[in-house]
């Protein structure tokens, strides 16, 4: 259950931004992101620790994005021959 409402919000290919194009999609859950932590901020009484957060959201976020789109791009490259022959031997 826990799993399920993480990836409804987390996961760009299921939640409601999926139709969007990446970058944008991005773009959205760093702004929301920021958001949540100045409310997180706000509502617990600690203003000072939104700066913060908002650095560690970036930074998450950011890392995220990025390791999704090497691994999408290494899933669409060709295998090199060597390594198709590789496997084809074994």
């Amino acid at each position: 259950m826990v799993t399920n409402a993480y990836k409804a919000v987390m996961d760009p290919s299921v939640n409601p931004l999926r139709n969007l194009p990446r970058m944008v999609s991005f773009h959205y859950m760093l702004l929301l992101s920021y958001m949540w932590s100045a409310i997180f901020a706000l509502w617990v009484g600690y203003t000072w620790l939104m700066g913060p957060s908002l650095i560690a959201h970036s930074i998450l976020l950011v890392g995220l994005f990025f390791t999704a789109e090497i691994f999408a791009l290494a899933n669409r490259r060709p295998k090199p021959a060597a390594v198709r022959v590789a496997n084809d031997n074994q």
